[in-house]
């Protein structure tokens, strides 16, 4: 199955919307504050799970954790995320994204108080837990919702947004993390200061989606088409609005008519299964770099490597700024690459920088000039990670499905993404305490070596498509 051919079959209908948007200023800043407000499930995201790197080694003390409840503390969110995100696909598939992302809003805020409020360590995996289910809802969610209120042309910059606002909040938990660390000091219960500030855009997510839209393709895929081209008259000039509804229309009686919208299909639709896997590669793809061992345990990793443990938490907040400033860039790219080549690109650059961070844990003598050495492999990692490989996954993810069931297959896709985030960030301080730093990066350069193979191989073009377009182009691909 070579699906590398970036050529569109002459089948597939002409992405008719896929031309500049003319629409007036009142218009854009409509489809702007819609981003705004959605990507604060972005923002959550990035804040609870980038917020255990600087508070577990406080929680560890106060709650008495092992290594072992280290592990499942921090993991029981992505064993939560993966729930979350297949739940959170088939009920957006169902009741609609914007109703989702009320729903998600309202996990996120009693997860985070939860997590707070915690007075055992049992507790604290339970509602580790239910934050999990929020994050893996928004983690699909929230990209379908984009991707089908934006227009073609700005699809790639509008849903990318999402990315940028993940890395904003794990700066903000970065930070926010050693400012608190700083004034607490070494008082009990520093730490629930660090996880209470997640109520807060939780609340502002809530409130906000309460006066936003619903996705005008899941109104459509619902034949609610009155309702859709009223929602598309919101973000779109009126010309554009009403073409655009005659192409999501016609695709959407297309799918019912052949019946497309979950388990069944992945079964008795062989383009649809192909596409699946597809989407599952990109999927582990993203997670088997390892990433969110630098995003859970790098404060961990800083200390390994020579920096005292006020210091680490310090230098971790570069993390965090490479990882915006990275997206930016991406953001910037997605609209002037193919997403492909952008992808592939990524994990050659995070597959060097794993490769040497392993040579200079292993050759490098404890101090200083390992210490910057290793901070300066994981910024430079995250910029490619950051800056490439994480916004075109969940572009692609987003993309690539039908779209009577584009919610479905994203969670589905995710929940393999989440499963493989649960399996590295439970294994990392085993492999790390059973082989080295150095070897458990090795067997990351590894798997970097063999994704970078199934995406040269497997991974489609998505850039200048309609969703409906590239729609028609993977059922011709495929079948």
């Amino acid at each position: 199955m070579d699906v590398t051919d970036d050529t569109t079959p002459a089948s597939s209908p002409p992405p008719a919307t896929a031309v500049a948007d003319d629409a007036p200023p009142a218009v854009r800043r409509r489809l702007r504050l819609i981003t705004i407000i959605a990507t604060f499930g972005g923002l959550l995201f990035g804040y609870d799970t980038g917020v255990i790197n600087g508070a577990l080694p406080y929680m560890t003390e106060d709650l008495g954790l092992t290594p072992v409840t280290e592990g499942m503390v921090t993991s029981s969110l992505l064993l939560g995320a993966a729930l979350g995100a297949v739940t959170g696909g088939r009920l957006s598939d169902a009741r609609g994204r914007r109703r989702n992302i009320l729903l998600l809003a309202v996990l996120f805020f009693v997860g985070a108080l939860g997590c707070t409020l915690a007075p055992t360590t049992e507790v604290m995996i339970v509602a580790r837990f239910v934050l999990g289910l929020a994050v893996g809802g928004a983690s699909v969610t929230v990209p379908v919702y984009l991707a089908e209120v934006s227009p073609a042309e700005r699809r790639g910059a509008l849903v990318t947004r999402n990315e940028l606002m993940i890395v904003s909040g794990q700066l903000l938990a970065f930070t926010s993390n050693a400012i608190i660390a700083q004034v607490g000091g070494e008082s009990g219960g520093v730490w629930r200061w660090m996880l209470v500030i997640a109520t807060l855009p939780a609340v502002v997510l809530w409130f906000g989606m309460l006066v936003m839209p619903e996705s005008p393709r899941w109104l459509a895929s619902q034949s609610r088409f009155g309702e859709a081209l009223e929602v598309l008259r919101q973000v779109r000039s009126q010309a554009r609005a009403e073409a655009e509804l005659k192409e999501v229309s016609a695709l959407a009686v297309k799918d019912e008519q052949a019946k497309l919208g979950g388990w069944q299909d992945m079964k008795s639709t062989p383009w649809v299964r192909k596409l699946m896997f597809v989407g599952f590669g990109i999927a582990i793809v993203q997670q088997i770099t390892g990433v969110n061992t630098i995003m859970y345990y790098g404060t961990q990793i800083l200390t390994d490597a020579g920096f005292a443990a006020d210091s680490a938490l310090t230098a971790n907040i570069a993390n965090g700024v490479i990882s915006v400033l990275a997206t930016f860039v991406g953001i910037w790219l997605l609209g002037r690459v193919p997403r492909r080549p952008m992808l592939m690109t990524g994990q050659a650059g995070t597959t060097v920088a794993l490769l040497l961070i392993g040579v200079f844990s292993l050759v490098l003598p404890s101090g200083d000039a390992r210490a910057f050495a290793v901070l300066a492999m994981t910024v430079t990692f995250l910029a490619f990670q950051q800056g490439a490989i994480s916004p075109v996954t969940w572009l692609m993810l987003s993309e690539i499905f039908p779209m009577r069931m584009r919610g479905f297959g994203m969670g589905i896709a995710a929940v393999v993404l989440w499963l493989t985030n649960f399996v590295i960030g439970l294994v990392f301080p085993s492999l790390v305490s059973g082989i080295g730093i150095s070897n458990t990066f090795f067997l990351f350069v590894v798997a970097g070596l063999l994704s970078l193979a199934f995406v040269k191989r497997y991974v489609p073009e998505t850039k200048g498509r309609t969703l409906e377009s590239l729609e028609a182009e993977l059922r011709t691909r495929f079948s």
